[in-house]
């Protein structure tokens, strides 16, 4: 079942005026074609209930699932983290949704580039890391009912194939599973679809998104931070990039497992006019691949 998400809109903050103001992310993801939605930055959307349930009540949507970041490999981490974590997860529960997805903190500012802390977890940091996270979700679960669906991202510490497969070791199985995010996996030189075979029970959630090889090449080779990378277009409009859309959804079909499919592609920051018909072209060509709707 396929959805999108305020980062197709050139999103990534609560409040930044470069921005595409939420009505008109509203107005435009269900002119689309959209019937569901992710939260996306906390704050971006209103926070009260009430009134963002009437609004997505007025435009045909329905929330698929909260996102939040977490920080939870630093020292003493775990109060910041919940307080933000469960904000998000009150007003995604609230939406009648069932899933949070969780995205690790970076190891390079995703502004600037600059390199703020060491690329790797060491082989101490590892199983504590997992173990803050089969808390979190623990807690998650048993006082808002939702599911974390943790998801791999670029510049962060849970990144490449071998860093995702670690994750998923030292996770516990019946609390973690994984937003895989096609964009992020191809990124950082992972398989998607080795994932899905290798893992098919730890699928819960999906990110759709392509990468432009050519550009990503270059941001590998000079070093680039993934917020330039972006603006260089390393997320580009599918077909154009890779991993192949077709092969993705027929092993995501395969899996016994109703799962949610959220188009994404980052474009911070992009020309107002820019989202719409992209996400209208993108939900088309994922429509005529296969059998995810």
């Amino acid at each position: 079942m396929i959805g999108s998400a305020p980062d197709s809109w050139g999103v990534w903050f609560a409040d930044d005026p470069r921005q595409t103001p939420w009505e008109r992310f509203l107005d435009e993801v269900a002119a689309a074609g959209y019937t569901r939605i992710e939260l996306g930055p906390y704050g971006y959307l209103p926070t009260d209930p009430a009134r963002l349930r009437d609004e997505l009540d007025r435009r045909g949507l329905t929330m698929t699932a909260g996102t939040i970041f977490e920080h939870l490999h630093r020292a003493d981490s775990w109060d910041g983290t919940w307080k933000d974590v469960s904000a998000a997860a009150s007003l995604t529960a609230a939406m009648g949704a069932e899933h949070l997805v969780v995205i690790p903190d970076f190891w390079r500012d995703p502004q600037t580039g600059e390199v703020i802390e060491d690329a790797r977890l060491t082989d101490e940091q590892w199983p504590a890391y997992a173990a803050l996270m089969n808390r979190l979700a623990r807690r998650i679960r048993e006082e808002f009912g939702l599911r974390i669906q943790f998801h791999p991202h670029a510049d962060t510490h849970v990144d490449t194939h071998e860093n995702v497969e670690r994750f998923l070791h030292e996770t516990d199985p019946g609390l973690v599973n994984l937003c895989l995010d096609t964009g992020h996996i191809a990124y950082c030189g992972g398989d998607s679809l080795k994932l899905i075979r290798d893992h098919p029970d730890r699928i819960g959630y999906v990110h759709l998104k392509q990468v432009d090889p050519g550009v990503v090449a270059d941001v590998h080779e000079k070093g680039i931070g993934f917020g330039e990378a972006v603006r260089m277009g390393a997320m580009c409009e599918p077909p154009n990039g890779v991993p192949e859309m077709p092969p993705i959804l027929d092993a995501l079909a395969e899996l016994d497992a109703e799962i949610f499919a959220i188009v994404e592609q980052d474009m911070y920051p992009c020309p107002a006019d820019q989202p719409l018909p992209i996400a209208t072209r993108t939900l088309g060509y994922l429509q005529s691949c296969g059998p995810l709707r």
